[in-house]
């Protein structure tokens, strides 16, 4: 007797009717899960009375919990009753129950007992298990693919209801927070809070209020790094970009007041001052501030570049290598990129790298040094033979404690060397002033913002890596300075005659920079003597003043006609008749009332002269009895000094006036203002023929700014060894109407000016001296 009929249960017709439907409908719904045809045999069993149907019930029964269990199995592969009714003589299918020995030895195997490293029997496993319990080889098969059916089904039951708990509890944490918002309580008394109506902006704004805070404590911490205070110097409305208390003027520049000249000494309407350029101006011009992430990127740029700068001030060999008269350092590369910690990434495809440093005195203190370098006017005033342009874009901060002691800006300039074969250098750059713990000691440090943009390599031909200087106040009122210079430039817009130059730091190196400094320095110091007049005497004080002045105003014009800068209007020629190396360029002078009005041509071009050193060339050109030899405006016989006004220790150093003797009696002479100058980087010749009431005037003291000039001159720089490079330039009026058009036959002969008077320097040069 099956297990299903040992109950002694007796069924008549409406039991067994009542049965077999219930069983039709469970057995559908399980349907899924059972591979057995039950329902076939229910409706067999339902044309079964008696006995038979009680056993038969009972078989059933057992079956559908074979179905269920997965410690049940066939005795086939299939259990389909279709082929049995089909094929009556077929064996009948058997259904078999695992014992619970067989059952313990398999769940054994699951739980890694006997095969730990492989859960899934291969077939030789399945074999070894089957003879050990006694069964086929296809039940041990069977067994274990619906135990692990069952194991999936319980993990996943297991994991539904894990999740139906998570979320369950989510709904009532989000019941809860919905009732708080609808009754908000108040933390305090609680009672009912009463919340006023916040808008999504004024959301916004406080986010926004919290990460500006946030930023405004970083740059905080920052401004104590270097400045050595928590106060917030860095906030836009602590800005201040008025005009410092320092004199504006170079002339007006004080060095101390024990014995070196002072600022009341010179009246500041010698360089006249020009407003101070706050303008936060980007690339294209448009108006764009920075931003407060713009203002941390650019500090901690800042921070960067100054310790940079110290370790190559401080540190000796193997980072510098002197040169073998000791005049010069030049930089081992190899050890600068093992020693300092480089701020800029790879340097750009065609970039080359030039690099120098100089040491020397300067007369001036180093807080008057500071204050020149952070007013980007008396800087260029300070350097006009260097900077051809300059603009501060934006002061990020002007320095604490009424000092510039930690001022940051962001400056565009136009550096140049007089030459038209060499291209303006354009950077755009920080300037960072700190105040070292010793006293007296300040640093400056430039370096280019193009590190920190997106397309730091498209546009741009020059990276100004840390550069800059360390002074510290001397004895005396001097200052030692130590100068770095450091940049990478493309090379091909380099003429190849100017690419050694540039790549020995002759160009834009320390050496020029210092030299220059120095000069202007010891200019000022002897201008600012009230017993210093002119050698011949005949010009006062005041003439004095108007003459450099007018001087000053020449050689800046020279300059602008050599290079050609954005600060000037001028449009270049282009013409079969003028050679690849002579650069013609013109303009039309409207209303300015220091030159004369028309059509102006400007006409310059480089040579070298391998055999005559640039302090033999030097001396040549300024020598007044001498200009016959290449000069046309001395009408072929000597000149004659008039008045002279020194401005240097230096006998080179000078402004003077020059007669030239007239062609006829009837015919005035011509005077000629010339200005020259000398220093370790190069030197300058500078001339312009003047009308004889203006300079009567400004000898007197009357204003030069209406005398009309137009300069011509010459550039010298060192060519390695005894050699010279000199640039020559002439600025001519070619038509006194500002509508008229250029005429070739006007290039042409400027074209030739300047080829005969270069024909005429090198013949007479070879001689000079002899």
């Amino acid at each position: 007797m099956e297990p299903g009929v040992a109950s002694g249960l007796d069924f008549d017709s409406s039991v067994i009717a009542v049965a077999v439907e219930k069983s039709n409908f469970i057995l559908s719904l399980l349907g899924t899960l059972c591979t057995v045809s039950v329902p076939r045999r229910l409706l067999h069993f339902c044309d079964q009375t008696g006995t038979e149907a009680q056993m038969n019930l009972s078989r059933i029964t057992g079956d559908e919990n074979d179905c269920r269990s997965g410690s049940d199995n066939l005795e086939t592969v299939s259990g389909d009753d279709v082929d049995q009714e089909q094929n009556p003589r077929k064996k009948k299918k058997r259904y078999h129950r695992h014992t619970p020995q067989q059952i313990q030895e398999l769940e054994a195997y699951i739980t890694y007992r006997y095969f730990p490293d492989c859960p899934h029997p291969d077939e030789k496993q399945r074999l070894e298990l089957s003879k050990r319990l006694c069964l086929e080889s296809r039940q041990v098969k069977f067994w274990f693919q619906n135990r692990r059916t069952q194991m999936k089904t319980q993990i996943e039951r297991h994991e539904n209801a894990i999740l139906r708990q998570e979320n369950d509890k989510l709904r009532a944490d989000n019941m809860a927070i919905g009732e708080a918002t609808r009754n908000p309580v108040c933390s305090n008394c609680g009672g009912a809070a009463m919340l006023g109506d916040i808008s999504l902006e004024e959301q916004n704004l406080r986010i926004e209020n919290a990460r500006l805070k946030e930023e405004l404590d970083r740059l905080c911490a920052l401004a104590g790094k270097f400045l050595g205070r928590s106060t917030p110097c860095f906030a836009a409305d602590n800005i201040d970009v008025a005009p410092p208390p320092f004199p504006r003027s170079l002339l007006e520049l004080g060095v101390g007041s024990n014995g070196g000249f002072a600022a009341g000494l010179v009246p500041p309407e010698l360089f006249p001052p020009t407003p101070a350029t706050i303008s936060p101006l980007h690339g294209g011009g448009a108006v764009a501030h920075l931003t407060s992430s713009d203002r941390s990127m650019l500090l901690e740029l800042a921070l960067a570049a100054m310790d940079e700068l110290l370790t190559m001030a401080h540190m000796d060999a193997p980072l510098w290598i002197r040169s073998s008269d000791g005049s010069a350092e030049a930089l081992n590369y190899e050890q600068y990129h093992r020693s300092v910690s480089r701020i800029a990434g790879l340097s750009p495809a065609g970039f080359v790298a030039e690099a120098s440093r100089q040491t020397g005195m300067v007369i001036v203190n180093s807080l008057a040094l500071v204050e020149t370098f952070m007013d980007s006017d008396r800087w260029a005033n300070m350097f006009s033979s260097i900077v051809a342009k300059n603009t501060t874009v934006e002061v990020i901060c002007n320095g604490a404690g009424g000092t510039k002691n930690g001022a940051l800006q962001l400056m565009r300039a136009e550096l140049q060397v007089l030459s038209p074969l060499v291209a303006i250098r354009e950077v755009n750059f920080l300037r960072f002033c700190k105040q070292q713990a010793e006293e007296g000691t300040w640093v400056v440090v430039d370096v280019s913002v193009d590190f920190i943009r997106e397309n730091a390599s498209s546009g741009s031909s020059c990276r100004l890596m840390p550069s800059g200087f360390v002074v510290r106040d001397m004895p005396n009122d001097y200052s030692k300075l130590v100068w770095v210079e450091h940049a990478e430039y493309d090379e091909s817009q380099v003429h190849l005659l100017y690419r050694p130059l540039l790549r020995s730091g002759l160009a834009f190196g320390a050496g020029r920079w210092l030299a220059t400094l120095q000069r202007r320095c010891e200019c000022l110091a002897i201008l600012s003597s009230a017993s210093n007049l002119d050698e011949s005497g005949t010009i006062t004080a005041s003439g004095r003043r108007s003459m450099l002045k007018l001087a000053q105003r020449m050689t800046e014009a020279f300059c602008a006609g050599v290079c050609k800068s954005s600060a000037h209007e001028w449009t270049k020629l282009e013409s079969h008749s003028i050679g690849p190396d002579v650069h013609v360029m013109t303009r039309k002078s409207v209303g300015d009332p220091g030159e004369p009005a028309g059509v102006v041509l400007s006409t310059a071009t480089s040579v070298p002269l391998p055999l005559i050193s640039p302090k033999r060339l030097f001396d040549f050109l300024r020598e007044a009895g001498l200009r016959s030899k290449w000069d046309i405006l001395s009408n072929g016989g000597p000149m004659y000094e008039m008045a002279h006004i020194a401005k240097g220790q230096a006998a080179g150093n000078a402004v003077s006036l020059l007669r030239a003797s007239a062609v006829s009696s009837n015919q005035p002479s011509m005077l000629i203002l010339q200005e020259t100058c000398a220093d370790a980087s190069g030197a300058m010749v500078v001339y312009a023929p003047v009308d004889v009431p203006a300079m009567h005037l400004v000898m007197n003291g009357g204003d030069s700014a209406y005398v009309a000039l137009l300069p011509s001159g010459f550039a010298i720089l060192p060519d390695g060894g005894e050699g010279s490079l000199l640039t020559v330039g002439f600025q001519i009026l070619v038509n006194n109407q500002p509508t008229a058009k250029l005429t070739v036959e006007s290039v042409e002969t400027v074209n030739s000016l300047i080829s005969c008077t270069v024909q005429k320097i090198k013949a007479a040069v070879f001689h000079y001296g002899d």
